[in-house]
């Protein structure tokens, strides 16, 4: 039972590995449907706490999957998922990135440079709608996100930590301090 629990954490995460385009964040929803929709792993309220939990933790936030799979599998499972997310990716990232510098400045190494961006946006807003969904998020956590997403746009070398006060504030102000 325990080997099978382990090897659906590699069949998991290392598709997940793969494909993660823009970082963590884009594959969160894909995280979030597989740990709860498909294997029932976690609860949605358990994944809403753990995902809490690895954006308040320092290190990337991907280490969502470090406890999805202690929660799963104990300190085994959470060394099983975490080496599945990472190591396939580093390996391809490493081969890639060998290949990639001897072609630099071509026209399609460009336009595919140029492609890339908006995949890896797309998937980050699908794992935003993916956590804020099984959250719970009401019309208050949309308004901020929304302005924030809007004001980084619009001034993308201001300091998120500013709009992290900004949406603090905002909060306390709704919910009557």
């Amino acid at each position: 039972m325990r080997e099978s629990v382990l090897w659906s954490l590699i069949v998991v995460f290392v598709p997940f590995s793969l494909v993660s385009i823009g970082g963590g964040p884009s594959i969160f929803a894909g995280i979030q449907h597989q740990s709860v929709e498909v294997y029932h792993w976690v609860t949605a309220r358990e994944f809403v706490d753990l995902f809490a939990i690895a954006r308040a933790a320092p290190g990337p936030g991907s280490m969502l999957v470090t406890l999805l799979g202690w929660k799963v599998a104990g300190w085994t499972g959470a060394i099983v998922a975490t080496l599945a997310l990472f190591v396939p990716s580093s390996l391809l990232c490493y081969a890639v990135t060998k290949m990639w510098n001897h072609y630099r400045g071509r026209h399609w190494h460009t336009a595919l440079e140029e492609g890339l961006a908006p995949i890896g946006a797309g998937l980050i807003l699908a794992g935003v709608f993916a956590v804020f969904r099984i959250a719970g998020a009401g019309i208050m956590s949309w308004a901020v996100a929304g302005i924030s997403a809007a004001i980084l746009a619009w001034r993308p070398k201001l300091n998120p930590l500013i709009l992290l006060a900004g949406g603090a504030v905002a909060f306390a102000f709704w919910h009557g301090m």
